[in-house]
Formats: structure tokens, C-alpha cells, sequence
């Protein structure tokens, strides 16, 4: 991992349009990684997992995801332009809401690491396939990952609520 980068980390509660944005700016030809428990959980459901079984143990899915980000951003160029759905920090995050202790991951977290932290405001919650928690659960999400974000020493730049194409803007002005 770089201690200074051209990433940028598109973060906040589940249902904020963080998969959106950055599909558009995959679209537009930027380097995007996508949210490494959607990973997870589809490779898992790709042989037969449903997201019970998946999510029965938390620790052991929440060390699966952080695995999955450390691997990833290991193999990455600093000097490249690239958009995370979400990043090693919001695992701390995760970890809080799950009850466990996220000294695990803020030992791993690099200060400077990232560029920029975008912060999504929160949309109205949408469930899914992949998606056990309700909206009170995503109200701490966004809790724990604005703290975990300032306490790592990042400005988190707050995207409001608005239109995609025009959050896409407000973040592109922005880096």
C-alpha cells in the first residue's frame, strides 16, 4: 500500500448511491473497485450459500471482506485515479456495528492512504439480496464511519443528497 495516493473512497450507509456513482464513473472510464462484501457475498451465493448461511458468523465474514480489501489494494498503482466502493476503514465501521473491536483494522489502516473521502448522505433504504440490515443499523453505520474517517485524519467531503448525475459532478469538481 502507498502512503499517498490518487484514490478516492466513495463511502456511507448502505442504500446512499455509492454503486451508482461510481458505475458512472466506470462509464466515464475511471478505474473503480467495487464493494468487496458484494463481492464476497455473490462469489458465496454463486455456489449454492444463501445470505443466512453467509452472514451466520459476523467475525469470520467481517475478516473475509477486510481480507478481500488488503488484497485488492496491495495490487493497485498509487499513482492511478482510482474510486473505491467503500475501503479498508469502513471495516472498522462494520466492525463497530457487529459488536467487535476494529483495533484490528485501524492497525492496518495507513494514514494518507486516500486522496479524498466522500461521504454519501443517506438515501431512503432499499432492501435486497444482499442487504440484512434495516435503517436504524445504517443510522450507526454512517455514525461509526464519519468517526473512523476523522479519527484516521481524513476531511470528509459530505455529498448531499441530489440527482446522480449531479453528485457525479459535485465529486468530480471536487478532486
Amino acid at each position: 500500500m502507498n502512503s499517498k495516493s490518487d484514490w478516492y473512497v466513495i463511502t456511507g450507509g448502505f442504500s446512499s448511491g455509492k454503486s451508482t456513482v461510481l458505475s458512472c464513473f466506470e462509464k466515464m472510464g475511471y478505474k473503480t473497485i467495487p464493494d468487496a462484501a458484494r463481492i464476497l457475498i455473490d462469489e458465496e451465493m454463486a455456489v449454492g450459500k444463501t445470505i443466512e448461511e453467509i452472514r451466520r458468523n459476523e467475525r469470520e465474514f467481517q475478516q473475509k471482506v477486510l481480507a478481500i480489501k488488503l488484497r485488492v489494494e496491495n495490487k493497485l498503482s498509487g499513482n492511478q485515479i482510482i474510486f473505491f466502493d467503500r475501503a479498508i476503514p469502513d471495516s472498522a465501521a462494520y466492525y463497530q456495528i457487529c459488536g467487535l473491536n476494529p483495533k484490528e483494522v485501524l492497525d492496518v489502516c495507513q494514514k494518507g492512504q486516500y486522496e479524498k473521502v466522500f461521504f454519501m448522505e443517506q438515501l431512503p433504504l432499499i432492501k435486497d439480496y444482499a442487504r440484512t440490515e434495516d435503517s436504524q443499523t445504517a443510522k450507526r453505520l454512517n455514525q461509526f464511519l464519519k468517526q473512523t474517517y476523522k479519527q484516521l485524519g481524513y476531511k470528509v467531503i459530505f455529498v448531499p443528497v441530489m440527482s446522480i448525475k449531479k453528485r457525479v459532478k459535485f465529486i468530480q469538481s471536487r478532486l
